[in-house]
């Protein structure tokens, strides 16, 4: 086979992006066709798969306590929403246990009602009293809202049994991120034969079109002692109630009102003391302060803004061993970049993202920035970010820019834009780092009405300084289909040996990627089984220049989802794979298989999730195989008892053996973490997660106490400490004191 010239291969890449686009378009459902209303830009907001269900909302007439009991004149004469459906095991019926929900509001702030009938006589499972539970391991409530009618943006709110609250925004019409918390209010209240709760939220808290009166809206319980999952609107139970394609309407008596300018101030003071003692530093003692500012320019639109930010409270990572060729990924947690953070962050795929707010402030710290985002008239989502980081050792005085406008198309797709510049502040290369990195694009993301379609297709650009031959393009096409008894999923990408994302995420360059996957489940009646099914799934890299095989992945498993909520996943996979650059597979540094070699491989994995209603569960799984020129096993658990509602004890343990050929030999790496989650109240926890790694030598402790003495109002104490396992001497230790407070 010729080479293939760069050009040709742009040109491939453009071709197939337009045909993918052709595709999305085209083929936007063989039986859900586009409606002549959508083609004609007509707004379809009271055409949505559920926009029969309706709740009305009407304003107060007199006042409403918060006490968990339902006697106000108001909660009388309220309209209910009962009647939920079953969405799991089963989504054919009314559900079995009984909810009735109440919503109604003043000039401040929505209210509502909640009561949760129990069905048997029996414990309700309550995991903690910390905010953000999991929800599959507590009978909870949650609020689904999206005040802007586009059924892909919004937020969540939400209560288990014992009164912990959870929050988050929504993105992608599905995905919620409990990163974020606002001022709300809760209080609930047990019976013997149900439990109830009131909310109250600001509208200062939320973002919303001013001017509208229906919001999309749905209630979602989950009643664990009978295993049933319920939506007041009905979902298919191969989504998750999350999914705001399946909303009902919230029918206000007249559009809410508009808040106006709203400012919250949230100065904090923190001090703290370090030494490291493997380089044999002093102590070393640092006070200071910060603030965090919110203007709300308008119902829909926010400004933030930091000055001298300190995140030291935020969760530490939970470490992996890495046994991989490429940079691992872990979630953005800080507070800041999290409202919105759809806008900036939802771009490409895994592998080809332009922006990954983590980039800030990981090798320098950040000196002060400001973010705007939020609507903008009916059809508009626009997001502009810019934050300066100081001069460390390893990395110059930068700036980060990025904008991102968004405009609605059809009933829940979107076309987006995105620029990122990272721009040295001196205009000077920095310890091989050019001056400046930029990255531009297009995206566009498809979400059809009643959620069967979906996927996007992106291509992005970057300008890098010194850069000048190569391809420094990227292009990508997701589109997915899904039925309750299948899901079909195809993935193509190019990334060009060039193409830099210097404020992104993009751990591999210079590769064509294709990733078909279906997933077929089966749904048995009378049998212990709520369903079972397999997933086959094959996942290749070629060289641009030539499309010459250097990787694939072939996976095929089977899965068993039972009654008692315990799971078993089978999974057999084949790999092959040719080394594109020097790599250790123990990542060690041992000794480097070379470039250009080519292994291949069988694996074969095998796990299984107790019930995650009892008070002990657990999961272990067990994996063997071979691994480049040797062979792997491996072996991971995780054991939790949790003391309801107080908190838990956990640990989590994996094992590697690698057995290699000289000069690697045998190789093990334990990763070890107990952890201990105390929620003595609901507003005073305390956390320590222990992490002993293996492959890097290190035993990390985290401690964290946090007082919430008032509304998103916090006190922090945080203390890190990192040892050599051997002789457990410190390498080096820290405590922080943090404390802040939220004026609006």
């Amino acid at each position: 086979m010729g080479k293939v010239s760069s050009r040709s291969v742009y040109q491939t890449g453009s071709a197939i992006l337009i045909a993918s686009l052709l595709l999305l378009i085209i083929g936007y459902s063989p039986s859900y066709a586009f409606q002549v209303e959508e083609l004609s830009n007509q707004d379809s907001r009271d055409t949505s798969v559920n926009s029969d269900y309706v709740l009305h909302i009407q304003k107060m007439a007199g006042t409403i306590t918060l006490d968990g009991v339902i006697d106000e004149i108001d909660w009388q004469n309220a309209d209910v929403a009962d009647n939920f459906f079953m969405v799991t095991p089963y989504d054919t019926s009314y559900s079995e246990a009984k909810s009735e929900i109440r919503m109604a509001y003043n000039d401040d702030a929505i209210y509502l009602s909640l009561i949760f009938f129990d069905v048997i006589d029996a414990p309700r499972v309550v995991e903690s009293l910390r905010r953000d539970f999991s929800f599959g391991t507590n009978d909870n409530f949650l609020l689904f809202l999206d005040p802007f009618n586009d059924r892909t943006t919004g937020y969540s709110f939400g209560v288990n049994a014992a009164g912990a609250m959870w929050d988050g925004t929504m993105s992608n019409g599905v995905s919620v991120d409990l990163a974020w918390d606002t001022k709300w209010e809760v209080v609930t209240k047990d019976y013997d034969d149900r439990w109830v709760a009131e909310m109250r939220i600001p509208f200062k808290s939320i973002r919303y079109k001013a001017g509208l009166d229906q919001w999309n809206i749905n209630f979602s319980r989950l009643d664990l002692s009978i295993n049933e999952k319920s939506s007041w609107s009905p979902v298919p139970r191969q989504f998750p109630t999350a999914s705001l394609a399946f909303t009902g309407i919230l029918q206000w008596d007249q559009p809410p009102p508009d808040p106006g300018v709203q400012l919250s101030m949230i100065p904090y003071v923190f001090g703290g003391a370090s030494r490291d003692f493997e380089f044999g530093d002093e102590t070393t003692y640092r006070s200071d302060f910060g603030l965090d500012a919110k203007v709300g320019l308008s119902s829909s639109l926010n400004l933030d803004l930091t000055y001298n930010p300190d995140f030291s409270q935020a969760d530490v990572d939970q470490q992996i061993t890495n046994l991989d060729r490429f940079e691992l990924f872990f979630p953005e947690k800080r507070q800041f970049f999290l409202e919105n953070s759809d806008l900036f962050s939802n771009f490409g795929s895994r592998r080809v993202t332009p922006f990954f707010s983590r980039r800030i402030g990981i090798d320098a710290p950040v000196l002060a920035g400001a973010r705007l985002s939020g609507n903008m008239g009916q059809d508009w989502r626009i997001g502009v970010m810019n934050m300066f980081t100081e001069e460390s050792d390893v990395s110059p005085a930068s700036n980060f820019f990025v904008a991102t406008i968004q405009k609605q198309v059809f009933s829940r797709s979107n076309i987006s834009a995105i620029l990122v510049d990272r721009q040295n502040v001196d205009d000077a290369s920095f310890a091989n780092i050019g001056s400046y990195n930029r990255t531009g694009g297009l995206q566009f993301n498809l979400a059809t009405q009643d959620n069967r379609w979906s996927g996007r297709v992106f291509a992005f650009k970057s300008f890098t300084d010194g850069v000048e031959e190569g391809s420094d393009f990227a292009q990508g096409a997701i589109l997915g289909y899904s039925r309750q008894k299948i899901r079909l999923e195809f993935l193509q990408q190019y990334v060009g040996d060039r193409y830099f994302a210097g404020a992104g995420y993009v751990p591999r360059t210079n590769f064509f990627q294709l990733e078909p996957s279906v997933t077929v489940r089966f749904y048995p009646d009378d049998s212990p089984i709520v369903y079972h099914g397999f997933q086959a799934s094959v996942e290749a890299f070629f060289t641009p220049e030539d499309f010459r095989l250097t990787e694939r992945e072939s996976s095929l498993g089977y899965f068993f989802s039972f009654h008692n909520l315990s799971q078993i996943d089978i999974v057999m996979s084949h790999n092959y794979v040719e080394l594109q650059r020097n790599f250790d597979p123990t990542n060690s540094n041992i000794a480097f298989l070379q470039s250009g070699t080519d292994y291949d491989w069988l694996n074969a994995f095998v796990r299984y999730r107790s019930d995650t209603r009892k008070l002990f569960k657990y999961s272990a799984s067990v994996g063997r195989g071979g691994f480049y020129n040797g062979n792997r096993t491996y072996l991971q658990a995780d054991v939790n008892y949790r003391y309801q509602p107080y908190g838990s004890i956990s640990m989590v343990a994996s094992y590697n053996y690698l057995d290699l050929p000289q000069p690697w030999g045998e190789n093990s790496f334990w990763l070890i973490g107990p952890k201990v989650d105390l929620t003595f109240t609901r507003t005073l926890f305390f956390t320590t997660f222990v992490q002993y790694n293996e492959q890097l030598d290190n035993l990390n402790i985290n401690s964290r106490l946090q007082w919430r003495y008032s509304p998103v109002s916090d006190i922090f104490i945080v203390y890190t400490d990192n040892y050599f396992p051997e002789t457990m001497d410190s390498r080096n230790r820290a405590v922080v004191f943090k404390m802040n407070y939220w004026f609006n």
